[in-house]
């Protein structure tokens, strides 16, 4: 690739590997879910070194900001050499915190449950959840 060779930023996305298929990174700049400086951006959008990304992916928000490109997929050990993960802490917590709600089971062998072991759990569950 040249110097002059220009980058988008749906290929670039896909390239380090924070999007399983171009079109993914492509359908997610459509929807907005990719933005340059608060501002959403095209598909097409040139990548230079040092612009900051904000990605929406589901429930997952990431900050990257570019600091090599990479034309070309490459396992994640040199991917993650690409961009450097601006992502505060908080949203990094609160988003694995979601993974490791308390796994609620319950005994072989008692049955299906009551309306009242029901309210228990989503009781329960409410005062888990409650905080965010």
């Amino acid at each position: 690739m040249g110097e002059t060779e220009k980058l988008r930023v749906d290929k670039y996305l896909w390239a380090i590997r924070i999007f399983k298929t171009r079109s993914l990174a492509t359908d997610a700049c459509k929807a907005g879910r990719v933005k340059l400086n608060g501002q959403n951006i095209k598909p097409s959008a040139i990548v230079k070194i040092g612009d900051v990304y904000q990605i929406s992916k589901g429930v997952e928000r990431k900050v990257i900001e570019v600091v090599d490109f990479s034309y070309n997929r490459t396992d994640a050990k040199i991917a993650v050499t690409k961009y450097k993960d601006l992502t505060p802490v908080e949203e990094t917590h609160a988003f694995k915190s979601v993974f490791h709600a308390p796994a609620l089971k319950r005994d072989r062998g008692t049955g299906r449950p009551t309306k009242k072991d029901r309210r228990e759990t989503d009781d329960l569950l409410d005062t888990f959840f409650e905080d965010d």
